[in-house]
């Protein structure tokens, strides 16, 4: 396996640019990724079934590691697309009661919103809507206005761990306490914290979605969903395909005819397993897997906020305003921060890019989001673009 050192991108050899800032958006492709890639297409090539019958029982240990990096077991965890389609098949698998409340947040990112809606037209719930503004002021002030919601009564509540506008990082411990304190479940929208902030589901987490093309840095199309043990057999797998019964497939190995429809479905995760996974992106997730765990994710995160640390500096003697949390327990790798007010959002983020630095601009913001190969040496080029960048606009 190749190795990886935190803020050397010589794994990235074909990356173009200065600095690329995008990881909270899709993440660029390390050769080792590559590779495997490459390694699998040859076998399927080459082979056609026998690439699968080679790379399928591969998939358990990345199946394996994507637990452990969360600390849960292999068997609370399916392959899935997406984070959307985790979200969906969380949503139409609770066991839900006619009049049950469900808490979003106002301002979380639509994946983690409309397949709640959805579930809520269908099941006749009721939406209780609590503001992320109450958790940016001050981590007290949003576990009070929580409670509060829960103390009316909430069957679930759903929340993303990083919210990907300001890259607040939520205090998934203290809120599953408080969940479970007034017999509530949890659901976390993990895609902006997974292989960059640490994240683990002992602090009480219930049923948790990702996708992998973000701080996972592996390629689109590929997903992981977490269903808790004790949760498993009130789950309700109504979106389950032909893989989600027991013994799928003996039917397709053994000497004589097994063909049947009333095998019972598996519990939990494993019965939203719906049909063929992918295999390529899976296997080429594993590949970044091996890299980010060697690495450590808490070693990741630390030398990701040093990186926004200086940049941030930087960026407000500039005149930009910074909307990350004043708490470091709230901080996750993103920075996102308003631009001067005489300049265009749009403008200033398309003449940075043609200088290099790459970010993005959700919802009226700029967002940067550095993961472990960005260099800290990168930074004063960083401002140098800005400043190349606010001259001509301002000119």
């Amino acid at each position: 396996m190749a190795n990886a050192t935190l803020g050397d991108r010589s794994l990235f050899p074909a990356l173009e640019g200065v600095a690329y800032l995008a990881h909270a958006a899709i993440s660029p492709l390390s050769t080792p990724v590559c590779e495997r890639i490459a390694d699998v297409t040859h076998d399927y090539a080459r082979g056609g079934m026998a690439g699968f019958v080679r790379w399928a029982p591969r998939l358990q240990r990345v199946r394996q590691e994507l637990g452990a990096l969360i600390s849960a077991s292999a068997a609370e965890i399916a392959f899935v697309a997406n984070t959307s389609q985790g979200v969906i098949d969380v949503a139409f698998g609770i066991p839900w009661r006619k009049g049950d409340r469900l808490l979003l947040f106002d301002g979380e990112f639509p994946a983690n919103v409309t397949p709640w809606q959805q579930a809520s037209e269908e099941f006749g719930l009721e939406l209780v809507w609590l503001p992320l503004a109450h958790f940016e002021r001050s981590l007290e002030e949003g576990l009070d206005a929580l409670e509060r919601a829960l103390r009316r009564g909430v069957r679930l509540v759903a929340v993303s761990a990083v919210q990907y506008k300001t890259g607040l990082r939520m205090p998934l411990a203290e809120m599953a306490a408080l969940c479970h304190r007034y017999d509530a479940e949890i659901f976390v929208d993990a895609i902006q914290a997974l292989g960059a902030t640490p994240l683990d589901v002992t602090w009480g987490i219930d049923y948790l979605s990702s996708g992998s093309h973000k701080h996972l840095m592996g390629p689109e199309g590929a997903g992981i969903l977490y269903v808790a043990e004790r949760c498993a057999a009130a789950f309700e797998p109504r979106l389950a395909g032909w893989l989600g019964h027991k013994d799928p497939v003996a039917f397709l190995t053994g000497d004589d005819a097994q063909l049947r429809y009333d095998n019972p479905l598996k519990l939990g995760a494993p019965a939203l397993e719906t049909g063929t996974s992918n295999v390529i992106g899976l296997a080429a997730l594993g590949a970044s897997l091996e890299l980010l765990m060697d690495l450590g994710v808490p070693a990741i995160h630390a030398h990701v906020e040093a990186y926004l640390d200086r940049l941030e500096a930087g960026l407000e003697h500039r005149g930009f305003e910074s909307r990350r949390s004043a708490a470091p327990a709230l901080r996750s790798t993103l920075l996102s921060v308003r631009v001067p007010e005489d300049v265009r959002l749009t403008e200033l983020s398309a003449v940075l890019r043609e200088r290099g630095v790459v970010c993005n601009t959700p919802d009226g913001l700029m967002r940067f989001a550095p993961h472990w190969p960005n260099s800290h040496d990168e930074v004063p080029a960083v401002l140098d673009a800005v400043d190349e960048a606010l001259a001509g606009l301002r000119a």
